[in-house]
């Protein structure tokens, strides 16, 4: 049977940034997809901060960088600070882009670490343009000085997760995507093969399709309740289970911050997405070790400004469906599993979720070598960022409480261990499978968080004499130039994507 007709179950970011990419189809195909939503049931809405790869998708539907980050309150984003994760006290930027860069085949942290051992006291952050521009509160696009002799810029975005799904809406339905208003009160198998056959509207409407796309959220409506899936607990590893979210007015005078930051408390962290004109603020913990109320005090007393909703307290368990892609169901967003938006994933895995579907994707029907591809490839990517969020728990050295006594203690998935002990003994740093995180990635989250070179690539030693020392020289006088030159984040928002104050 072919594909002809697309079901969506659920809007929110998941649903929309489906319908928008698979609108596309239509230009050329006799396809209808269906997008089914209730403005009863809230989204999550947690997801405002963004990683680089997310630029493509909106590329790839030609939307206009200014017109979007004007209508979703947008600003800029070129890292992630985190706050007292290895010590009470410290912190350090995860920069998008990357520390250096590669010189005679080896890999700049070696470099670095080859010329520290020689005394040179610089420390590595300051070769690179992301972390510089960061910190002093600074943006520009590559595009605004575009020179050879300069790094580029990488950057992403915090976006209104809402506004920006509201966004994607008119877009799809200018693509002829039809929305229906309702919840789905049943869900039809087909008696032969077990496929979803239709949903049933609680007005009795029924929605047949041939492939449907579930949205749906945690309750995973079709992966989960009709198909029955099953879901893999990896609250082991990442032993959060409840997060409270509060959006804030700004009310300190403070200019949005081009990066996310995220502050470690007792039993958690924190996040602060600044967006135009507020801040997005959440606190992530695990019951096991903190409650409700305490979790929200914690939260109010670490915003910029009075709180501008309720508090929306979440619940989550940590993992993924055993399957991403089930008979003719494949699932995207938090229907599919939940990691932490410790490193900003949840809005990037919906987007690799869309971009395997649209490449495996054939009109002529589902095959099973389509399903058994996606779901490998999904589980693979799911399992590296996995460990990456891990590797922020474990490498600590704080002993103030039980939960961070057991997250430093806690045994680790052998692909991180194996990883921990490559970096610590030379630095090496593989990056498998084409993984999403970057050797700067792992790097600096290692060596923010206490996890130290224990030497380098013999082959660094191999590149040298005064040639070597004025080309690192060079690196990092083209970031001083570079960071002085930019305009203040704030300015550049007011100049290039002002959003009327909501």
């Amino acid at each position: 049977m072919g594909v002809g007709k697309v079901v969506i179950v659920g809007g929110g970011t998941a649903g929309w940034m489906a319908a928008a990419a698979l609108s596309r189809l239509k230009a050329g195909h006799a396809i209808d997809i269906t997008l089914v939503e209730s403005e009863q049931i809230g989204t999550v809405g947690v997801g405002e901060a963004t990683i680089p790869p997310f630029l493509e998708f909106n590329n790839l539907l030609d939307i206009d960088e200014r017109e979007m980050l004007a209508a979703t309150q947008g600003s800029f984003k070129l890292g992630i600070q985190f706050v007292n994760w290895g010590n009470i006290g410290e912190s350090y930027i995860h920069p998008f882009g990357s520390y250096g860069y590669e010189i005679g085949g080896v890999s700049f942290q070696h470099i670095w670490h080859r010329l520290r051992q020689g005394g040179d006291k610089r420390p590595i952050q300051a070769f690179s343009l992301e972390t510089m521009a960061a910190y002093f509160g600074k943006f520009a696009r590559t595009e605004d000085y575009r020179r050879d002799d300069l790094p580029p810029t990488n950057y992403a975005y915090h976006i209104d997760a809402t506004r920006y799904a509201r966004f994607l809406r008119t877009y799809a339905e200018g693509h002829g995507v039809v929305r229906r208003e309702g919840k789905v009160a049943d869900v039809t198998l087909d008696g032969g093969s077990g496929h979803v056959a239709s949903i049933t509207m609680e007005d009795g409407v029924t929605i047949d399709g041939d492939l449907f796309v579930d949205c749906s959220g945690f309750r995973g409506l079709l992966i989960e309740q009709a198909l029955q899936t099953g879901y893999e607990d990896w609250r082991h590893y990442l032993p959060c289970d409840r997060a409270v979210a509060l959006p804030c007015q700004r009310e300190d005078g403070s200019a949005p911050s081009p990066m996310t930051r995220a502050t470690a408390h007792s039993a958690g962290w924190q996040w602060q997405v600044p967006l135009q004109h507020r801040n997005g603020n959440g606190h992530v913990y695990c019951s096991e070790f903190m409650g409700d109320e305490e979790a929200h005090d914690i939260l109010v007393r670490n915003i910029a400004g009075k709180p501008q909703a309720d508090p929306n307290f979440l619940r989550f368990t940590t993992g993924r469906r055993k399957k991403f892609w089930n008979k003719n169901v494949v699932a995207l967003g938090l229907s599919a599993g939940f990691m932490e938006p410790l490193e900003s994933t949840s809005i990037h895995l919906i987007n690799t979720g869309i971009n395997k579907l649209i490449s495996l994707l054939s009109l002529d029907g589902i095959t099973q070598v389509q399903e058994d591809t996606f779901n490998r490839l999904t589980g693979k990517e799911y399992a590296r960022i996995r460990d990456f969020l891990v590797l922020h728990y474990h490498a600590t050295n704080r002993t103030d409480s039980d939960f961070w006594n057991h997250c430093r203690t806690m045994d680790v998935p052998d692909t991180l261990a194996e990883k921990i002990e490559l970096f610590r003994s030379n630095g090496q740093i593989f990056r498998e499978e084409d993984e999403l995180f970057t050797e700067t990635s792992w790097a600096a989250v290692m060596m923010g968080q206490g996890i130290a070179m224990g030497g380098h690539n013999p082959m660094a030693d191999t590149i040298g004499g005064p040639a070597l020392l004025s080309e690192v020289d060079e690196i990092e006088k083209s970031v001083k130039f570079l960071v002085q030159q930019m305009p203040t984040h704030a300015d550049y928002l007011a100049r290039y994507c002002p959003a009327a104050p909501s």
